[in-house]
């Protein structure tokens, strides 16, 4: 597994990783239309935010169909140096959490996870005692400041500059009150101040000041759990939250499956035809790949959720988008990967921020689709998509597990395309392949 070297820039020099062939419906499955059920694990967004909800609760807990993933592991293993109890139940999946005193000293390995490095600071700002965060080389690059500069306004004593490594000193408490911060460059700054806000003396009272918030469903998914968990939240003023101070109920709970994550699978059954489908699909979320279902009929499939069972069918063609993605800046890879097979120009706008995640994923995107004789260019904001025939190559994914599903789901139409290091999808989806390929089986045993 080589998820935990660093991970480049798309205009670097890297070492060749070990490449997986993508599966082509030119091989075995030609001609065989999907017919194939998908089982998608949890939410990552959702179990590292119920996971720190847990944490701080004012008793043990359980998370039902949390995911398990190097993500969502780490974020566990954060907060079990902070104190807390984190145990597994009869299935991986079910993890009891025991909320504990909160203390350092304690290192906390962030890996390439956004919502750890992002989330648990104003956790560990809580704790007594000292609390250092790194994580890999590619972290090191990801902004922090605007979270860092939060906690300094709210007293909290933070050494290091606006990235990874940086350390807090907790004193087992924070103020709180008023604070400014400028999220135009991840949703994640809001939402980590205010999982732990309902802890602070004062509450936090947080205004976003930039010109722009990407993936507003996100901080829409961290006031909905906040508020099932019995804290109060007043986000009537746009831009403006206030969490009030207040104990955080204990909660068994059942963890949705990840929406974006079944994003490539559904996406599936436009490039070959036939259909796949996910069950457990919510009738109402605030996971934005739930917007999923509507791009994929905007590119010619057909989406029906019955009985919580979301199904997409496709003939084999795409057709190209022009879509603001703004909201759902997570889907891009996947739209963009059917962009370049589709029968006309795509443009995917309000994606800027996609330039702080795991790589810079715009350049990522361009440079990859490029190598297979694609045409994509960058815009300020998004990315424009012309197709062009293509030929099979190594697509590589710069540690980004996103990337990876994106070469899966342009090798079903293209034969030759090796994707690099494709184990960095067990960033948030273990056993990527396996599910890819049970999928593809489905057709065959259907032909």
């Amino acid at each position: 597994m080589t998820s935990d070297l660093p991970a480049a820039r798309p205009d670097e020099t890297t070492p060749a990783l070990p490449a997986w062939p993508a599966p082509s419906q030119t091989g075995a499955t030609a001609g065989a239309p999907l017919d194939a059920t998908v089982a998608v694990p949890g939410s990552k967004s959702l179990t590292n935010r119920l996971l720190v909800l847990a944490a701080l609760a004012d008793g043990p807990g359980v998370l039902r169909g949390a995911l398990r993933s190097r993500d969502t592991d780490l974020m566990a293993a954060a907060l079990r140096d902070l104190g807390v109890g984190i145990t597994e139940g009869e299935d991986p999946s079910e993890l009891h959490v025991t909320p504990g005193a909160l203390r350092g000293p304690a290192e906390i390995d962030c890996g390439l996870a956004g919502t750890v490095m992002r989330f648990v600071p104003a956790v560990a700002a809580l704790a007594d005692g000292t609390v250092r965060f790194d994580g890999d080389e590619g972290a090191r690059v990801r902004p922090m400041g605007p979270v860092l500069d939060a906690l300094r306004d709210l007293g909290v004593p933070v050494e290091g500059k606006d990235t990874l490594p940086f350390t807090i000193t907790g004193r087992g408490a924070v103020r709180g009150g008023h604070v400014d911060v400028d999220a135009s460059g991840s949703s994640q700054f809001v939402s980590g101040l205010l999982l732990a806000a309902a802890r602070f003396e004062q509450g936090v009272t947080l205004r976003h000041t930039g010109p722009t918030l990407p993936s507003v469903p996100h901080i829409d998914m961290t006031v909905e759990v906040l508020r099932e968990v019995g804290v109060q939240v007043d986000d009537s003023r746009p831009t403006i939250w206030t969490v009030s101070p207040g104990p955080i109920a204990a909660r068994d709970v059942y963890v949705e499956p990840d929406l974006s994550n079944a994003g490539p699978f559904l996406a599936a059954a436009l490039v070959v035809g036939g259909t796949v489908r996910v069950p457990g699909w919510p009738a109402v979320t605030t996971q934005p790949g739930a917007m999923m279902a509507e791009l994929l009929t905007a590119m010619g499939g057909r989406a029906e959720l019955t009985d919580g069972v979301m199904a997409v069918t496709g003939t084999g063609e795409v057709r190209g988008i022009d879509v603001d993605l703004h909201e759902a800046g997570e889907l891009a890879p996947t739209i963009a990967a059917l962009a370049a097979i589709a029968d006309s120009p795509s443009r995917l706008r309000g994606i800027a921020h996609l330039r702080g995640h795991e790589t810079d994923r715009l350049a990522a995107l361009a440079t990859e689709i490029t190598r297979l004789g694609g045409q994509a260019e960058q815009t300020h904001d998004g990315l424009v998509i012309t197709p062009r025939p293509l030929h099979g190559a190594t697509f590589r994914t710069y540690h980004d597990h996103r990337m990876a599903t994106s070469g899966a789901l342009i090798g079903l139409r293209v034969p030759g395309v090796l994707v690099e290091d494709v184990e960095t999808t067990a960033k948030t989806l273990p056993g990527f392949t396996t599910m890819w390929d049970r999928m593809l089986s489905a057709a065959g045993s259907a032909s």
